[in-house]
């Protein structure tokens, strides 16, 4: 992970910054969403991915990127629960209470 970090800091900046991005202008929107079971096999899918990266079963280039790819997952994602936390810090309007 240390290797990650150090060699790929770049990326990892850069996908953070675009989940900011995503993040902050992103609108609610009230659509359907995903199904219970389609949810399930995401993340069953991510979970089985973190557990191949755990458990080094693939080796060489592939492992390789498949651990970036997860980190620059994590990163993606913490990015955008950042600029949606941020957005509804300065947009949002607050009602004074007891006014």
């Amino acid at each position: 992970m240390i290797y990650l970090a150090t060699f790929n800091w770049g990326w990892l900046l850069a996908s953070g910054v675009a989940g900011l991005a995503m993040g902050w202008i992103a609108v609610v929107h009230r659509g359907q969403g995903w199904t219970t079971v389609t949810l399930r096999k995401v993340v069953v899918l991510i979970a089985g991915l973190v557990l191949a990266s755990v458990f080094h079963l693939a080796p060489g280039r592939f492992g390789y990127w498949l651990d970036l790819g997860l980190v620059m997952l994590a990163a993606y994602v913490a990015g955008c629960a950042v600029g949606s936390w941020l957005r509804h810090l300065v947009v949002s309007r607050h009602t004074p209470a007891g006014g």
